[in-house]
């Protein structure tokens, strides 16, 4: 990802979409942290937003499962990114499929207008469906990023992201006590054994 990184800086204002997605406990936002951060080494004028209903670390901070943090602004809506951005070089966005559709709009001005735009989200929900704007984010991003954690029941590579509690509703902010990473196979027996014990 180094000559992403530099694309900027030799090449004039480029703009450009990098969408980081994957199941809870995957590393997406320690990955969006980590790009930032070398965005800011290199001298690059850096801006980063997060959903405001997202406080389960910290209120202004974007923080990772293994608590690496970037300060942030929280913002109720994709609009107020275009408000309060600055003149910028690169823009991170973190926890994007809370976020409604018109994130997708507000990432492609940003690009347009020659920014870096850095977007991290869940591709999934709890039930294994394409969660919010992310599906569109993957349309129009020039860099895709696919990462995965481990699954908690047998070990392989996880992608799905199971809900321990018996909540229906889409957005239900949690860590481990309601979350855990499963792959495709643990993720059918738990859901075929939690529908079992409805029936």
């Amino acid at each position: 990802m180094d000559f992403l990184e530099n694309s900027v800086r030799y090449e004039g204002k480029r703009g450009s979409i990098e969408l980081i997605s994957g199941s809870m406990f995957s590393g997406k936002t320690e990955e969006l942290i980590r790009r930032l951060r070398r965005a800011q080494f290199a001298g690059l004028r850096v801006e980063i937003f997060k959903p405001s209903l997202d406080k389960r670390y910290s209120e202004t901070r974007v923080v990772s499962h293994d608590e690496k943090s970037i300060n942030s602004t929280p913002v109720d809506n994709p609009a107020s990114i275009l408000l309060l951005v600055g003149d910028v070089d690169v823009v991170g966005i973190d926890e994007a499929q809370f976020f409604d559709e018109s994130i997708v709009d507000v990432c492609n001005s940003l690009a347009d207008n020659g920014i870096r735009v850095l977007v991290a989200g869940l591709d999934m929900d709890f039930m294994g469906k394409p969660f919010g704007p992310m599906p569109a984010l993957l349309a129009i991003a020039e860099y895709v990023t696919k990462v995965h954690a481990i699954c908690m029941r047998c070990g392989n590579l996880a992608q799905y992201s199971h809900r321990k509690s018996s909540e229906e509703q889409v957005v239900l902010l949690g860590e481990k006590d309601i979350y855990e990473p499963l792959c495709r196979s643990c993720y059918n027996k738990a859901l075929n054994k939690s529908s079992q014990g409805r029936g």
